[in-house]
C-alpha cells in the first residue's frame, strides 16, 4: 500500500543538534511502523549559508519518499522568499500538482492552497498557538487536520524537534492529487513555513 492510499500519518522529526538539514520519519500512528521518510536537500551552498542566514528566508527542495514503493512520492519546493513564500508541490517526474501561498495576515499561520491550473482548492488555518491547524476547502469543509504531539518537556525545551499528526478525511482519497496536496500541506507547515535557523 503507498502512502497516499492512507489517511492518517504520524510524522516524527529526527533530533539533532545543530542541524542544518531537517529529516522526518513517516509512521503509521497505530502500529507506530515507519512506512516512509521526508529529506529536506537544500543544496551544499545554501546549507552552510544557513549558518548566517535565516532559514525560512532561503531556498529548500524537500523530497518525500515512501518505502513500500522505494520512490519519490513528490517534492515540495520554496525558492528564495522575503515576504510570502510560493511553496510548489510537484510530482517526481517534475509536472506541478499545485501550490501554497502564505496569507498576508493570520494569527495562528496559514497559506492558501492552489492547484495546478492557479485554482484555490483549500486554505491552512493555524490556532492561535499556531499548533493545531485545519486543511479547509473552499467552502470551509474540514478536509483534513493537523495536530502536534507533546514528545515530553526535556524534548521540548532543549530540541527543535516537532512530532504531529497529519489526519486526511477519507472523503478525498479518491482525489489523488488533493490528498497528494494536502499531505504535503501538512509537512509544510513544519518543514517550510515554522522551521527557522538552529
Amino acid at each position: 500500500m503507498s502512502i497516499l492510499d492512507r489517511s492518517t500519518f504520524f510524522i516524527k522529526e529526527h533530533v539533532g543538534m545543530m542541524k542544518l538539514v531537517d529529516r522526518y520519519d513517516i509512521h503509521d500512528p497505530d502500529t507506530d511502523e515507519k512506512i516512509g521518510f521526508v529529506e529536506e536537500q537544500p543544496g551544499q551552498l545554501v546549507t552552510y549559508l544557513r549558518l548566517l542566514v535565516n532559514k525560512q528566508l532561503m531556498p529548500t527542495t524537500i523530497v518525500v519518499s515512501d518505502l513500500t514503493d522505494n520512490g519519490v512520492l513528490f517534492i515540495i519546493h520554496r525558492g528564495v522568499s522575503f515576504f510570502r513564500p510560493k511553496v510548489t508541490v510537484k510530482s517526481p517526474q517534475g509536472e506541478m500538482i499545485g501550490y501554497f501561498r502564505a496569507k498576508l495576515f493570520s494569527l495562528g499561520g496559514g497559506f492558501l492552497l492552489f492547484d495546478a491550473n492557479d485554482q484555490q482548492v483549500g486554505d491552512v488555518k493555524g490556532d492561535w498557538k499556531g499548533w493545531n491547524f485545519k486543511l479547509l476547502s473552499t467552502s470551509g469543509e474540514e478536509l483534513g487536520t493537523v495536530t502536534k504531539k507533546w514528545a515530553g518537556m526535556a524534548k521540548e525545551i532543549f530540541t527543535s524537534a516537532d512530532n504531529y499528526i497529519v489526519a486526511l478525511s477519507p472523503t478525498i482519497q479518491s482525489n489523488r492529487s488533493l490528498a497528494t496536496l494536502l499531505l504535503a500541506a501538512g509537512l509544510a507547515i513544519d518543514t517550510v513555513f515554522k522551521e527557522s535557523k538552529n
